[in-house]
């Protein structure tokens, strides 16, 4: 009730992500299990289970101070995504395709779009998938559900499209930023590529 009368809650309960019809997120429920252990030495070839995909590094940042739950501080967004990268030894180049945070409201695409445009645009052509435009917002799950996406994304070498985006949402500027929106089914070829989930809490 607090999300409606918010106005973060669309009426037709789609996340309609990156979206000119964006008009906030619709809820999703799911539950998720993943197996997270360490990898230590020569561990990955010795062990007895598959490893679908390796954590390279994360990072937390405090959003500080915002104008509220629906306008996250995008300079915080930019920080923790340099942190994480630094720390994970990538460039800017490196990174192909971003799950997003993406949850489909107005004001809060635009801020993590131009996160990510700053950190990661520019000439690497990044392409941007949200999960969320399929299975709707699963709230404190929802980045454990962009995180299997990604992983299945790499094992299946084939990104799923942002479902709900036709004309994309005038305030970002998408060309500017050097990013675009994966709106059909991908075959994933480059052998360098990465998927990585970017989780806001």
């Amino acid at each position: 009730a607090v999300t409606n009368m918010a106005g973060m809650t669309g009426s037709d309960g789609r996340c309609k992500t990156f979206s000119a019809r964006a008009n906030g997120y619709g809820r999703g429920e799911g539950v998720l299990a993943m197996l997270i252990v360490r990898v230590e030495g020569d561990s990955v070839s010795k062990g007895t289970k598959p490893i679908r995909a390796i954590v390279a590094s994360t990072a937390v940042v405090q959003d500080g101070k915002s104008n509220g739950l629906t306008a996250p501080n995008g300079l915080a967004q930019r920080e923790v995504l340099r942190r994480a990268y630094a720390e994970a030894g990538r460039l800017d180049g490196d990174v192909v395709y971003m799950e997003t945070h993406g949850t489909g409201t107005s004001l809060g695409d635009p801020i993590e779009v131009s996160a990510l445009g700053a950190v990661f645009g520019g000439g690497s052509g990044l392409r941007l998938t949200a999960f969320k435009s399929s299975i709707g917002h699963l709230e404190p799950a929802a980045g454990m559900a962009g995180m299997v996406k990604a992983v299945l994304a790499l094992r299946h070498r084939a990104v799923p499209a942002t479902l709900h985006f036709s004309q994309p949402n005038p305030l970002i500027p998408f060309e500017a930023l050097g990013v675009s929106i994966v709106d059909e089914l991908e075959g994933w070829t480059a052998t360098a590529a990465l998927a990585l989930s970017l989780i806001h809490i």
